[in-house]
C-alpha cells in the first residue's frame, strides 16, 4: 500500500499539499465525487476529487472507468497535448477513474468552507523577511565617453610626419 499525497486546491489556485498514511476514506470514490474534508483534518470544507495519478505517474483519466491501467487511443484531452494536426490520434496510458490502493496522488478542489484553507491544515505561514541593511553603494562609473577621453589622454602621443606629395604627371 502506497502512502496517499492528496494536492489541496483553493479558490485562489493556490496548493497545498498533505501527506496521509491510511487512504481507506477515499477507496472507491471517483473522479468528480464530492467529499467531507474531515479526512484530511479540514473540518466543515467540502471537497471535490479531480483527478490523481498512481505510484509509477499514469494519470487517472474520468471517462475510463474502474481501478485498471488501459492504453486509450486518444485525440483530445490532458494525455495528448503536443498532437499537431486535426484528425490526430496518440496511444496514451491511463489508469481508471477510481481510487484504490495503488493511486500515488490524488487531486481535490475546495468547493465550500470557512475560514481559510492553509489555518485549516495548520500551516504555518513564513515569518517575515528580517529587514537587511542596504547594500553598500559603489562608486559611479565614468562614462564611456569619459574613458574615452582619460585612454586619449594617457596614450603617448606620436608625431605625425606631413606626407609629401608626390608630383603627378598630368597630360593635357
Amino acid at each position: 500500500m502506497v502512502e496517499l499525497r492528496v494536492m489541496i486546491c483553493d479558490k485562489t489556485g493556490k496548493t497545498y499539499k498533505k501527506v496521509l498514511p491510511d487512504q481507506s476514506d477515499l477507496i472507491g470514490k471517483k473522479i468528480g465525487d464530492k467529499i467531507s474534508g474531515d479526512f484530511v483534518g479540514m473540518k466543515g470544507f467540502e471537497l471535490e476529487i479531480t483527478g490523481g495519478s498512481d505510484a509509477s505517474g499514469f494519470p487517472m483519466r474520468r471517462d475510463f472507468i474502474g481501478t485498471g491501467k488501459r492504453k486509450f487511443l486518444v485525440s483530445k484531452g490532458f494525455a495528448a497535448k503536443n498532437l499537431k494536426r486535426d484528425g490526430e490520434q496518440i496511444r496514451r496510458t491511463v489508469r481508471g477513474n477510481t481510487v484504490n490502493e495503488e493511486t500515488a496522488q490524488v487531486n481535490v478542489k475546495v468547493l465550500s468552507g470557512k475560514g481559510n484553507v492553509a489555518d485549516a491544515l495548520g500551516i504555518k505561514k513564513e515569518d517575515p523577511k528580517v529587514e537587511e541593511k542596504p547594500k553598500e553603494e559603489k562608486p559611479v562609473e565614468a562614462t564611456k565617453v569619459e574613458k574615452k577621453a582619460e585612454v586619449k589622454e594617457e596614450a603617448p602621443k606620436v608625431e605625425e610626419k606631413p606626407k609629401e606629395e608626390k608630383p603627378t604627371s598630368v597630360e593635357a
